[in-house]
């Protein structure tokens, strides 16, 4: 996602000024409007995710652990592993590649309310949007120890970690020296990967660890006016990013792409999980803003709405076997943040006339 930070300051300006000095100010009205904001659906729908990304982290963990058997049983002679037990690896293989694709709706449909609230925010750095070390700004911050006594200071966020290590794309979490034929018909196509089972394993304990951490601070979040319109705020105009890192995937570039993550799910798939989560969000503060402003609210909802249609009909659209280009995306992309950033900036001037502060 982008910066909290950097998509909170272009919503504040997308408001304007206030002239006559009453910005923050808040009337009666907007005081018991924003007392009526509905969070019990808001948390009812973040609680089933966090206990589904628990759920699904469990069963990575569990694949991971048995990967990790059949890896230590061979003295973690990769060679030696695939030529005696071919079979039992690939299914391992697939079965982690499975356990991934699974896990991530579970969390992508509860990004909007994780990283846009600054409570839960750094969760969503550790578990989806941190960098490694070579990005110290956006790094997350926690380092992986092997059971086998080696450390990865911090090496990226867990979803990419997991990707990366399971479909292959990433060597320092693979095997090498040995080549994944899985299916030993000679040849190494994209899916066939050995991941490093000590890295592995270590990874998937840390991310279902961090999963039961989340899940216990989303319940003891006191959800706050401020949050909810925040997390729209913040979380909408991130499109560009998205768009840009869709371009450079494989769905796209194919054996020439520079992004070695987001090969398991489309990035599509993920903005449309993320502008749905939104969706229900807005739902939640609309009728809010229609006590201030009832057509506005009307034209915001139905702005979102509209574009979580075009995410959800371009992921489909792909889905369904269209093969879209570096320029598609581009322009897809370019309309979709247009269309972002508007929304945004309506909500945020709907937090002014309500006297909500947004945070950063």
């Amino acid at each position: 996602m982008l910066a909290a930070g950097a998509a909170l300051a272009f919503a504040l300006g997308a408001c304007g000024g206030d002239d006559d000095g009453s910005a923050g100010a808040t009337t009666d009205a907007a005081t018991t409007a924003t007392a009526s904001i509905d969070y019990r659906s808001i948390q009812a729908y973040l609680f089933d995710h966090t206990r589904r990304l628990v759920d699904h982290t469990a069963t990575l963990r569990r694949d991971a652990e048995a990967y990790h058997a059949l890896a230590e049983a061979a003295d973690f002679d990769y060679a030696r592993l695939l030529a005696t037990r071919r079979a039992e690896v690939a299914r391992a293989v697939r079965a982690l590649q499975r356990d991934l694709r699974t896990a991530n709706p579970s969390y992508e449909e509860m990004e909007g309310v994780v990283a846009g609230v600054p409570e839960l925010a750094d969760y969503d750095l550790i578990i989806d949007a941190g960098s490694d070390a070579s990005d110290p700004e956006n790094a997350v911050p926690f380092s992986i120890r092997t059971p086998a006594g080696r450390t990865y200071r911090q090496p990226g966020n867990f979803f990419a970690l997991v990707e990366t290590s399971v479909f292959g794309t990433e060597p320092r979490f693979t095997v090498s020296g040995v080549r994944a034929d899985l299916d030993g018909d000679g040849t190494v196509e994209f899916g066939e990967a050995l991941p490093d089972a000590d890295f592995l394993v270590a990874t998937a304990r840390d991310f279902h660890a961090t999963a039961r951490e989340l899940d216990a601070a989303a319940h003891d979040w006191e959800p706050a006016p401020e949050d909810v319109f925040t997390a729209v705020v913040v979380m909408t105009p991130t499109m560009s990013e998205y768009f840009e890192a869709w371009k450079n995937s494989r769905f796209i570039a194919g054996g020439r792409a520079t992004e070695s993550g987001f090969v398991g799910t489309s990035r599509l798939s993920d903005i449309a999980d993320i502008l749905g989560g939104l969706v229900l969000v807005y739902d939640s503060i609309e009728p809010t803003i229609a006590d201030v402003d009832a057509q506005q609210a009307r034209q915001t909802g139905t702005s979102l709405r509209q574009l979580t249609r075009f995410a959800e009909r371009l992921r489909d659209e792909e889905a369904g076997g269209r093969r879209f280009t570096a320029s598609d995306a581009d322009a897809l992309g370019g309309e979709a943040q247009d269309r972002a950033e508007a929304i945004a900036g309506q909500v945020s001037q709907a937090a002014t006339q309500l006297g909500v502060t947004l945070q950063e």
